[in-house]
């Protein structure tokens, strides 16, 4: 079992479910967050004042899968979220020692999905 975390931009959220739902993988939690990689943030002009915000609004994806979902699971993000230029995010995959499904306490890779 993995748990996949992507950072990707929040205009590419509607892409990368639609590709996650074409490659049977629906279960996903979806949250706002805020940060930068590289690019260290933006510089904008405001009524001709220089002004710098180093926190991008970002979006975080997180899916737990079983083994045999992972790469697929990569490859519907790397398809919906790259457009090819710098923030286009990342994914990590992490190892996942368990999990529980609370309505029924199963537990393991049929807790998943």
């Amino acid at each position: 079992m993995k748990l996949i975390v992507a950072i990707i931009q929040p205009h590419k959220l509607e892409d990368v479910k639609k590709e996650l739902y074409g490659s049977d993988v629906n279960l996903i939690t979806v949250t706002e967050v805020l940060g930068h990689g590289r690019q260290m943030g933006v510089t904008e002009i405001y009524r001709g004042v220089k002004e710098s915000g180093n926190l991008l609004r970002k979006v975080r994806l997180e899916i737990g899968v079983n083994d045999d979902f992972v790469e697929k699971t990569i490859q519907a993000i790397l398809k919906g979220a790259r457009t090819g230029e710098v923030g286009d995010g990342k994914i990590f995959v992490l190892d996942m020692s368990d999990c529980i499904r609370i309505r029924t306490g199963e537990r393991g890779s049929p807790a998943i999905g």
